[in-house]
C-alpha cells in the first residue's frame, strides 16, 4: 500500500493559477488579514498533519473500528492522542469567527485543507467537520449568550459537536420527526426523542460534545413548518467548568456498517436532555441550511480526497507491476515484462481518474470563492449574485464530486486486479469509505431533485444563466491564449447543450409532472461534466500560460485533452436521456414490479 500525500502542487496550482486567491482575498471584508504567504505556510502545515499524524492511523483504525462498552464510545487506538495535536494546531477554528478565537480564514484556504484531512483519514476527519458545521450554525444564529459560551471552546477542540436530524422513522423528509422541546421556566428546553445516524455522536476525545437537534415543541405546526433547533450539550456548562453528571443525552448503540468504521455512527437518547433554542421558534431548518452549503461541499471534498489516495495507490502499483508487452515493442526489455502504465486500458483508468480528481479539485475551490463572495463581499450585489451561484453549484459539488469519486476509486481497485480486491493495498476500503458520501447530507438524488426542480424549473432557468454568464465571460477573456482555441469551442458548444436540455425539461414540466424527477440524475450529471469541462479550460488556459517549457503544464495540457476527447463526449448521451422524458420510466404498472 502506497503512502498518502497531499497533492498540494495541484492545490497551490488551482489557487494561485488559475482562481488567483490571493487577489480575491483584497476583496474581502469580516475575514482575517491573509496573503499568499501565510496560506503557504498553513497549507505546510496542513501536509504535515494529514501525511504524518492523521494518514498513518487509516489502515489499523478501519480494521479496529469504534467499541460501544455501556453508553460509552471508545474511538480507535491514536484517534484521541490524533485529536489532541489537531486541536493544539488550532485547525478546529480555522474558518472559525475571529471575535470568538476562530483564526478567520476563508473558504477557499480551509476547503484545501479539508482535502489533507478527508484523504488522509476520512473517518477521523468527520469530527472536526461535524463540529465545524454545529459552530457555524450556532455563530449563524445562536444568542450572543450562547455564541460566547460555546464557540471559543468549540474553536480551540476543548468540545466537538454533532447534528442530530435523522430519526428512525424519518430522514430525507424532516418534518416527520417526533422529538419533542418542553419549555421550562429558566427559558431553557427539555428534550425527548431518538436520533439515529448521528455521526461522533459520542466519543471521549473532547471534553464535552455539542449536538445541534431538531426538535418540535407541543404547538408547532405540521411538517417542516414546525421544526425548531436546539443546541444539546452532553455535560452543562457551570461558572468554574463543566457539570460531573452528563445531560440527559445517551449513546444506545452505534451501528455496523459498510465504510467509515473508524467513526462512531450513533443512535441518540434525549430524555429530557436540557437544551436552549438556537434562531427562532418554528424556523429551525432555516437555520441547518445555512451551514448546509458548507457541509455538502465538504462531503463532496469527502470523495475527492479518498479518490486522490485511491489514484495515488494505482498509479504506485501500474508502475512497479510487470505484465505482458507494450503494442510497440518491449519498453523495459532487461526485465522480464513491462509494467502496467505501457497498456491503453491501464492508461484510460488512470488518465479517468486523474481527470476527474483534479476537476474536482479545482471545482471545489470555485465554489468555495462564490461562498466567500457571498459572506464577506463589500458589495451588496457581489453578494448577493454569489449567493445565488452557492446555491446552484452546491447539488453538483455534493453529488457529481462524490458519484465520480466512487467511480474513480473503483477505476482505482480495476487497475490492480485481484490485489485491488484484497486488504494489502487498501484499494477497497477507499471504495467502502467513498461509498457513504452519496447518501449523507442529503442523498445524491435529492441533490439532483433539488437543482431540478428548485435551482432549475423553479425558476425557468433564472439561476444556470448566472453559471452561463460566468463561463462566456472567462472565454471572452481567455480568446488571447494561445493554443486556448480548442477548449474554448468545445466548452461553449457544450454549454449551449446544457442550455438546451434546461429549456426541453422546464417545457416538458408544464405538461408533465414527473419530468423534473425523471431527467433529474442525469441533468445533473450533465451540469457536472459542462461545469468539469469549464474547470478544465480554466486550468488548460493557465498552464498554457506557463510556456512548454514546464513539466506540470505539460501534464496538465494532457489531462484536459484526454477530458474534453475522452470523458465530456458523455453529455451527448445525457441530452438524447433528458430529451426522452418520463414515458418510460413511469410506464411499468406498480402492480409489475
Amino acid at each position: 500500500m502506497s503512502d498518502y500525500k497531499v497533492p498540494l502542487d495541484d492545490i497551490r496550482f488551482n489557487m494561485k493559477d488559475v482562481f488567483e486567491v490571493d487577489q480575491l482575498w483584497k476583496t474581502l471584508e469580516g475575514i482575517a488579514e491573509i496573503d499568499i504567504e501565510t496560506a503557504d505556510a498553513i497549507l505546510d502545515e496542513g501536509v504535515k498533519l494529514g501525511e504524518q499524524v492523521l494518514a498513518p492511523l487509516n489502515r489499523e483504525a478501519d480494521e479496529h473500528g469504534c467499541r460501544w462498552d455501556e453508553g460509552e464510545v471508545i474511538a480507535p487506538p491514536g484517534f484521541k492522542e490524533a485529536y489532541q495535536t489537531f486541536s493544539e494546531g488550532g485547525w478546529n477554528g480555522l474558518s472559525g469567527e475571529p471575535a470568538y478565537d476562530g483564526m478567520g480564514m476563508p473558504k477557499t484556504l480551509s476547503c484545501a485543507v479539508e482535502e489533507m484531512i478527508q484523504g488522509s483519514n476520512i473517518s477521523f476527519g468527520l469530527c472536526p467537520m461535524l463540529a465545524a458545521g454545529a459552530a457555524l450554525a450556532i455563530n449563524a444564529h445562536a444568542s450572543e449568550e450562547l455564541k460566547q459560551r460555546y464557540l471559543p471552546k468549540m474553536y480551540s477542540g476543548e468540545w466537538a459537536g454533532a447534528m442530530d436530524l435523522t430519526e428512525p422513522h424519518c430522514g430525507s423528509d424532516l418534518g416527520l420527526i417526533r422529538t419533542k422541546a418542553i419549555p421550562q421556566a429558566d427559558g431553557s428546553y427539555a428534550l425527548t426523542g431518538t436520533k439515529i445516524f448521528i455521526t461522533w455522536g459520542e466519543h471521549s476525545m473532547a471534553d464535552n460534545i455539542i449536538h445541534l437537534v431538531l426538535a418540535k415543541l407541543p404547538d408547532a405546526p405540521a411538517g417542516s413548518r414546525g421544526i425548531s433547533l436546539f443546541l444539546v450539550p452532553k455535560f452543562l456548562p457551570t461558572e468554574s467548568g463543566l457539570e460531573s453528571a452528563r445531560n440527559n443525552v445517551t449513546c444506545g448503540s452505534i451501528e455496523k456498517k459498510m465504510g467509515i468504521k473508524a467513526s462512531a455512527t450513533c443512535v441518540m437518547n434525549f430524555d429530557g436532555a436540557k437544551g436552549w433554542l438556537v434562531g427562532d421558534i418554528n424556523k429551525g431548518l432555516a437555520c441547518m441550511f445555512t451551514m448546509m452549503n458548507y457541509e455538502r461541499l465538504g462531503v463532496g471534498i469527502q470523495g475527492v480526497g479518498v479518490a486522490e489516495a485511491s489514484y495515488q495507490t494505482a498509479l504506485a502499483y501500474a508502475k512497479e507491476r510487470i505484465q505482458g508487452r507494450s503494442a510497440d515493442g518491449a519498453k523495459q526489455p532487461e526485465k522480464a515484462a513491462d509494467n502496467l502504465l505501457v497498456h491503453p486500458d491501464v492508461r484510460r483508468m488512470l488518465m479517468t481518474m486523474k481527470a476527474f480528481n483534479e476537476g474536482s479539485r479545482a471545482f471545489y475551490i470555485y465554489l468555495a470563492q462564490w461562498l466567500d463572495l457571498a459572506k464577506y463581499s463589500p458589495d451588496e450585489q457581489i453578494r448577493a449574485y454569489a449567493d445565488h451561484m452557492g446555491a446552484l453549484l452546491t447539488p453538483v459539488a455534493k453529488a457529481f464530486m462524490t458519484d465520480m469519486a466512487l467511480q474513480t476509486a473503483i477505476h482505482g481497485q480495476q487497475v490492480l486486479g485481484g490485489h485491488g480486491y484484497v486488504r494489502e493495498w487498501g484499494q477497497e476500503q477507499h471504495i467502502r469509505d467513498i461509498r457513504i458520501t452519496q447518501i449523507y447530507e442529503g442523498t445524491n438524488g435529492i441533490q439532483a431533485m433539488d437543482l431540478m426542480a428548485r435551482k432549475t424549473v423553479s425558476t425557468k432557468g433564472e439561476m444556470l444563466h448566472l453559471f452561463i454568464k460566468d463561463v462566456k465571460e472567462f472565454v471572452n477573456n481567455a480568446k488571447e491564449v494561445a493554443g486556448s482555441e480548442y477548449f474554448l469551442t468545445e466548452l461553449m458548444s457544450r454549454v449551449d447543450d446544457l442550455v438546451e436540455v434546461t429549456d426541453e425539461v422546464i417545457t416538458q414540466s408544464a405538461q408533465d409532472p414527473f419530468a423534473p424527477g425523471s431527467a433529474a440524475v442525469e441533468y445533473l450529471e450533465l451540469f457536472g461534466y459542462v461545469a468539469y469541462g469549464y474547470m478544465w479550460a480554466r486550468m488548460a488556459v493557465a498552464a498554457l500560460k506557463k510556456g512548454d517549457d514546464d513539466n506540470f503544464a505539460k501534464a496538465k495540457l494532457a489531462t484536459a485533452k484526454f477530458f474534453y476527447v475522452k470523458l465530456l463526449p458523455q453529455v451527448a448521451a445525457l441530452k438524447m436521456k433528458i430529451k426522452a422524458g418520463s414515458e418510460s420510466t413511469m410506464l411499468l404498472d406498480e402492480a409489475l414490479f
